[in-house]
Parts: structure tokens; sequence; C-alpha cells
């Protein structure tokens, strides 16, 4: 029987964001093919019950409280991962001999701890922490917050490379990160993100607007949104629609004061697909570089056209199916030139989307390196 400690950094249920969608939709696909999972998760609040979304694709589910103590910034450890800390973690995971695998490098502050035990050991890199927490400092614009950012960064940058060797394997969700990871500790595998879709829609030809979605606290997101709304400033004859259940005031007054532009609450996943499924083309901006976009796989399965940045992928398999703007000229003209195109994409992404990023097909690598006998 092949069991496995997953160790999270938040629950993952409902999977409503990038991190927490990898590790629900990768736990999924790794219980469909029998491997039974003891799900440990940091929390901020210890729930009541568990979701049996969960219980029904794990063995157990333990819960830890994340720690308050704000003085945990003054420490050598990056903050995210200094917070993360518990014995009874270590006593539990000591119960049941399985192969751990960290979610997050925010999960191993634990990892000096287990080092001499009995478990081998593995991680999914879902970021390179540095650039991620240099980036969001980059884009925030409140000036405390700029700089507790930049210090993450910085404690992150000496924090990975001392443990990034550590592990048997690191699975890395980017082609960039593969290579960095690999220059660091010579133990990385590239496994895509999980993203819980499995087949690609077919959809009429045209769709009703252009969509933008995301979650509007993260200043990578508002940033990306302060661009397309000058955007469609200039291009009143397009409807453009805002879908976020995160708007702040103050981006509700900017989205508001824009005739063409309408901001729609996401709320369930069902209303998220809709949205993707009545959208003519999606627009997809970052300003971070850090690895595929789990809206861009969203998009590509349940929509039509999707125009992108730079930032949002790597990978040239997935770029090839996507419109690809180098400046926001370039995506300007892209929004005009597809207007009143009619979209005829869906065989094509078939054939890369289902044969090569599959759930299934991704679980099935990670299992033949966790378990390799």
């Amino acid at each position: 029987m092949k069991a496995l400690h997953v160790i999270s950094f938040n629950y993952p249920y409902p999977p409503s964001y990038g991190g927490v969608i990898d590790v629900y939709y990768k736990i999924k696909a790794l219980s469909d093919l029998g491997v039974k999972i003891h799900l440990h998760c940091f929390v901020n609040q210890i729930p009541e019950k568990t979701d049996p979304e969960i219980t029904d694709i794990t063995e157990n589910v333990f819960f830890y409280q994340k720690k308050k103590n704000p003085f945990l910034y003054l420490s050598f450890m990056p903050f995210a991962a200094a917070i993360r800390n518990s014995d009874i973690l270590i006593n539990n995971l000591a119960k049941i001999k399985a192969p751990i695998l960290f979610e997050g490098l925010q999960t191993t502050s634990l990892l000096t701890q287990l080092k001499s035990k009995e478990h081998p050991l593995y991680l999914r890199l879902h970021n390179n922490e540095a650039e991620y927490y240099k980036g969001i400092s980059f884009s925030e614009k409140n000036i405390f917050k700029k700089i507790i950012y930049k210090i993450e960064a910085i404690k992150y940058k000496s924090y990975q490379k001392k443990y990034l060797q550590e592990f048997e394997s690191v699975f890395c969700l980017s082609e960039k990160e593969y290579r960095e990871t690999e220059n660091y500790s010579g133990n990385a595998k590239l496994i895509h993100i999980f993203h819980g879709n499995q087949t690609v829609k077919n959809l009429d030809k045209k769709g009703a607007y252009f969509l933008f979605h995301g979650d509007l606290s993260i200043s990578d997101n508002k940033k990306a949104l302060d661009e397309v709304i000058e955007l469609f400033k200039g291009l009143s004859e397009y409807k453009l629609v805002v879908a976020s259940d995160r708007a702040s005031d103050d981006l509700k007054k900017k989205i508001n004061a824009v005739e063409n532009i309408d901001l729609v609450p996401i709320e369930t996943n069902e209303n998220l697909y809709h949205l993707l499924e009545d959208a003519h083309a999606n627009i997809l901006l970052s300003f971070q570089n850090s690895g595929t976009k789990v809206k861009l796989f969203n998009s590509l399965y349940n929509s039509r056209f999707v125009i992108i940045n730079q930032n949002i992928t790597d990978d040239k398999s997935l770029k090839d199916l996507c419109l690809y703007g180098a400046s926001i000229q370039e995506i300007r003209q892209h929004i005009i030139d597809i207007a009143e195109k009619n979209y005829t994409g869906s065989e094509r992404r078939k054939k890369v989307l289902e044969q090569t990023h599959s759930d299934e097909s991704k679980a099935q690598e990670m299992i033949k390196v966790i378990f390799k006998d």
C-alpha cells in the first residue's frame, strides 16, 4: 500500500486560488491512483469539521494553527515558514511511516528535525519564493508592506539555497524554476500545475465580452487590472467583464467609472465556468515571472481566445495556444483583431492539453519518483 504525508500551507478546500488549487487536485489525482493521503494543514483557525470533498480523498486530516507571534518577523527564517511550526505535527508524522511531501518552502521549518527520521522527504516548489516576494514588493503600493515583502525576499534567497538540497526530489511548476533548482541542488523534477480540468469544452464561435478574472487583493493582479482598465478606456466599443470577489472600494469606483467595464462576483467555481464559457477572449497579464498561472489552464479548457503577456507561462506548448503580447500595444492590437473573429481552436487545444497536461499523467509521474520500488 502506497501512503504519503502531505504537509499543506493551508486547508486546500475550496480550491479557490493558485497554490491551493494545485494542492487539492494533486491530492485528488494521487488518491484516484491508489495513494493513501495523510493530510496535514496549517491554518489560521482550526475548522469545526472537514469537508467531504477532502475526507473522500484522504485517510487522515490533521490541523495545526499558525503561530501569531509578530516577533517572528525578526527571525532569520522567512516569516511564512516560521509561523508554520508544530511539535504535534512531528509526533503525527512519526506514527505513520511514509514519505513526506512538503507543499511549498513555507511548510519546511521542521526540516532539520525530520532529516534524521525514516521519512524520504520531497518538496513541491510552488514558487521561487525570493523572486515571488521581490515581485510583490515591486507591485505593492503600501510602503510598510513593500518593506516587509522585500525583507522576506532577502530571507528566502539564502533559505532556499540552504534547504533545497535536503530533498530527494523537488517538484517544480515551471521551466524557469526547474532550471534554477537544478543549479542549486541537482534534484529538480518538472511537474506542471494540477488544475482539475479534464476535457476541453466545445463552444460556439463567438462570445459576448472580454474577461479579466483574478484575486484583486493580490498586488500583481491589481497592477495588471490597472493596465487592462486603461486599455478599455480607449476601446469603448468592446465590453470588458472583471470577475473577482475581492475588489476594494477604490477598485470598484475605478471600474464603475468606465461605461464599458462591469465588475461581477465569482462566488463559486460554477459561476467562474459560466463566465469563461460566455467570454470571447480572456486577458491574462502578470508582472511576476513565477511559473504557469492556474487561470491559464481554466481559460484554455473552458473558454475561447486567450491573450497573455510573457509572465503567464514559460511553457512553449501552452504559449502556442495563446495570443502573445510583448507590450500593451501588442495586447491592444490582439483585442481589436479577434473581436469579430470566430474561435476555432478547440481541437488543437485537446491534442495538447489532454495528452500532456492532464492531472492523472502528472500524478503518475510523481508516483514513479516517490515510490521507486
